[in-house]
């Protein structure tokens, strides 16, 4: 794999809480234009390591490159002028503002955030609003969600919005972007809808996705390469075939389900 092909690259990346590893000498890395999964056991790592790519946690050790950059501890809200957006497993969304609100929040930096460009340059506040307004329609369009359009937020179901979430990731025209159990919590139908909308984002706009999933029926449907980890590093990567047949894999689940149970007794 050459360089320039990938998106992100985790070199050697720890982080401590106290005593503890989380993440122990994680290295990974991410190619441009696919769908990757990481699954794990409980307590494997893969939500501390989505904090700690996303900038919510700064590691101990280690380096994170997005794009050839050294993005390490960069904050959050940089790294989403960048293009780099991590979806979280409770969606937020402003649930008094209707779907189409949500969307037009989401660019940064809007001429009528500035109260001198508001009063004195109208006519450009105008045009751009009108410009978020057609690209959040555009948006609930391809994501199918039209009929909710003026739907209040907070009456959405937790399926509808993970899609208005996924949404938001279009507003910006992300580059990658981290999906922290999309399926949770999810019917599905919806599942199914999010399944679609992910991979048409994927094969028509060109959109690199990573995605932490429990649900291994939809990451043998979306994802490939598919990332074990265990005890806060990878332990296996593969296609979701190979996964299922590895025996290391195996044992990482199973050893820790037999471990489960014998302490029951």
């Amino acid at each position: 794999m050459n360089e320039s092909s990938e998106i992100l690259s985790i070199n050697n990346l720890s982080k401590y809480f106290g005593g503890l590893a989380a993440v122990a000498n994680c290295s990974l890395k991410i190619k441009k234009g696919t769908i990757t999964g990481v699954i794990g056991p409980n307590g494997s790592g893969k939500t501390t390591l989505f904090n700690l790519i996303a900038g919510n946690l700064k590691p101990s050790e280690g380096k994170v490159f997005f794009n050839n950059e050294d993005i390490t501890g960069t904050p959050s809200y940089e790294l989403f002028s960048k293009g780099l957006l991590r979806t979280f497993q409770i969606a937020h969304e402003f649930t008094n503002l209707t779907v189409l609100e949500n969307l037009m929040m989401v660019p940064n930096h809007q001429s009528g955030e500035n109260l001198m460009t508001a009063l004195l340059k109208p006519k450009l506040v105008e045009k751009e609003e009108e410009q978020i307004m057609a690209k959040a329609i555009e948006v609930i369009e391809f994501l199918n969600l039209k009929h909710l359009a003026n739907e209040l937020a907070g009456n959405l179901s937790g399926g509808q919005k993970k899609l208005l979430e996924l949404g938001r990731t279009m507003m910006v025209d992300a580059k990658l972007v981290l999906l922290d159990e999309v399926g949770a919590g999810v019917n599905r139908t919806l599942l199914k809808d999010l399944g679609t909308a992910i991979l048409r984002l994927n094969k028509e706009k060109g959109y690199t996705f990573c995605m932490i999933e429990h649900d291994i029926d939809f990451i043998s449907r979306m994802c490939n390469p598919v990332i074990v980890m265990s005890e806060g590093s990878v332990l296996f990567e593969g296609t979701s075939d190979e996964v299922k047949k590895n025996e290391k894999v195996i044992d990482s689940y199973l050893g820790r389900a037999n471990k489960k149970n014998q302490e029951k007794y």
